[in-house]
């Protein structure tokens, strides 16, 4: 079969190959009807621009990294995908870069990849979203970045977040209208700042209902499914064991949910369980976990926007001032699930 090329779109709509390419790269100065005209073309001859050509011809690499610390996460795995499909629906490609910012070097790894990459662009996910060193890399480099969840977008970069506390004070008031006065929380990591959030979230809504928080019943995981295990161990040998776990993400969610399980304990008759986040093992256990479901392949995919939008780069990437579109807010949604329920059920 022959290969579609850009001068096959262009005499199909009329246009030159330069109006093509503009309209492909999402550049200005096409008018509406061109721009539709080109666009309904691409689609009926399936066109695919050739990266390595667009590369050659123009300054852009048309590559995108994803810098994250824990590529192998559920969060990290909805993240990808959500970024993958909306580079492929953008023309753009994809590279996956780990940073390890407690491994001695990091710094030049990090260097060494956007000298070698040329990138066009970088997602920065949380944790490492907040961590200044990283973030001034990116910029000595001159390298437009995107930050999904940081605690204060700083102000040369785009960003993507959730309301992170108010989703769980959200997710915690429902825990309280089911009759819930013993809950515990499991914290995340304090590298971390969406733990933070989520915990004065989950505060907030007790306070709102005249609720004291026990802080024993308060204690510190780290976002793993074994501290989820470990610190459900310890939550249920408390002399006044809680009637509700609020975990900080499903992993610990579902650590706890096990743990629960191991002691004979029914979830939700004797103890409701709640997480974090929506990932796929929040759907895989049983009873499925209630949780908050955290946008974070729309989120990925709205970093991609931004980066391939022509007014972030015309912008510098956030550095030659603000502007409200780069900074983007996601609703979240909570999903209620089977393992919660009324207080004594049992």
């Amino acid at each position: 079969m022959k290969t579609v090329t850009i001068k096959d779109v262009a005499a199909r709509a009329g246009v030159s190959p330069k109006t093509v390419s503009r309209v492909i790269n999402g550049e200005d100065h096409v008018r509406p009807e061109i721009r539709e005209a080109v666009q309904r073309v691409v689609a009926e001859l399936n066109y695919r621009p050739n990266a390595f050509a667009r590369s050659l011809s123009s300054s852009r690499s048309y590559l995108l990294g994803l810098f994250i610390d824990d590529p192998v996460s559920g969060y990290a795995a909805e993240v990808q995908h959500g970024a993958l499909l909306q580079c492929r629906e953008r023309s753009y490609h994809l590279v996956v870069e780990p940073v390890d910012l407690g491994r001695p070097g990091w710094q030049e790894q990090v260097r060494s990849s956007l000298s070698s990459l040329r990138l066009d662009g970088a997602i920065v996910a949380p944790p490492i979203c907040d961590d200044a060193e990283l973030l001034a890399i990116f910029t000595e480099a001159e390298v437009p970045h995107v930050l999904i969840g940081p605690s204060q977008p700083p102000a040369d970069s785009g960003a993507v977040w959730m309301d992170d506390r108010a989703a769980a004070r959200e997710i915690a008031a429902y825990l309280v209208t089911l009759g819930h006065r013993r809950i515990a929380f499991i914290q995340g990591p304090q590298s971390h700042s969406a733990s933070a959030r989520r915990e004065e979230g989950f505060r907030a809504a007790l306070a709102e209902a005249g609720i004291a928080v026990d802080e024993g019943a308060v204690r510190r995981g780290d976002f793993s499914f074994r501290s989820g295990l470990e610190l459900g161990e310890v939550l249920l040998d408390l002399p006044d064991p809680p009637s509700a776990i609020f975990a900080c993400n499903d992993d610990m969610a579902l650590g706890a949910l096990i743990t629960a399980m191991k002691r004979g304990i029914a979830v939700p008759e004797q103890l409701s369980i709640c997480g974090f986040d929506d990932v796929a093992s929040s759907r895989a256990a049983w009873p499925q976990i209630t949780t908050i479901r955290q946008p974070n392949a729309e989120m990925a995919a709205a970093a991609v926007d931004i980066l391939v939008d022509p007014a972030f780069r015309r912008n510098g990437g956030g550095r030659n001032g603000d502007a409200p579109a780069f900074r983007l807010m996601l609703p979240h949604a909570m999903i209620v699930r089977g393992s919660t329920g009324p207080l004594g059920t049992a």
